[in-house]
């Protein structure tokens, strides 16, 4: 009697594959399977009691292969770990959709690049990082530069404004009524009416 483990079990896999460009990548994988109950007989007749090597690592080997090779190393360093464990969980899946092998997850533990590959990678990001943040203070300071333009053309547009609408005898009047204002004070002595060229009120005081 043979006996086989029906409840689901884990295989762990580090395998070494190649990016886009040629650049060796290390994957480090877990994958939760179990063998289809109901097709045991099968399973032991055509693929035997070492299933495992013959049937799910290959699988596994095969499609992280495929999936790793469309991508750059930057792109599984920065966002897509998550993409190439869907990926590759979905291209496992059905190469053992035929082989008796019920696949239930792949789990990516880890990408592991070159350390040369991963340092320049650091660094272009930290670069690209640190022009965004130049961008931001660019903006920000042309926004600044806008709005101190715009309330100084704002001011010298109500000034031109208000020179425009005050006449001599406009002048004169608030003059007087300012003058007449201040002759009120108890320090203020006499009040000229008419005196000067501009015919503004004039106080004397004893100051």
């Amino acid at each position: 009697m043979i006996e086989y483990e029906v409840r689901q079990q884990e295989l762990f896999e580090k395998m070494k594959v190649l990016s886009s460009n040629g650049l060796e990548i290390q994957i480090d994988a877990s994958a939760w399977y179990q063998p289809v109950y109901s097709d045991l007989g099968k399973l032991h007749q055509e693929r035997g009691e070492n299933y495992l090597e013959r049937v799910i690592q290959p699988a596994i080997r095969s499609a992280a292969r495929s999936v790793v090779g469309r991508y750059t190393p930057e792109q599984l360093y920065s966002s897509k770990r998550d993409a190439i464990q869907d990926e590759i969980f979905e291209e496992t899946k059905k190469i053992l959709e035929k082989q008796y092998v019920q696949l239930n997850e792949i789990l990516v533990r880890d990408v592991t690049l070159p350390n040369t590959i991963k340092d320049a990678i650091e660094r272009k990001l930290r670069q690209e990082q640190e022009s965004l943040e130049y961008e931001f203070r660019l903006v920000t300071a042309a926004k600044e530069a806008e709005k101190v333009r715009i309330e100084a053309q704002g001011k010298a547009d109500a000034n031109k404004i208000l020179s425009a609408s005050l006449t001599d005898k406009i002048l004169q009047d608030k003059g007087i009524d300012a003058t007449l204002e201040l002759a009120k004070s108890p320090n203020s002595k006499v009040v000229v009416v008419g005196a000067g060229d501009s015919g503004l009120p004039l106080i004397l005081g004893n100051n």
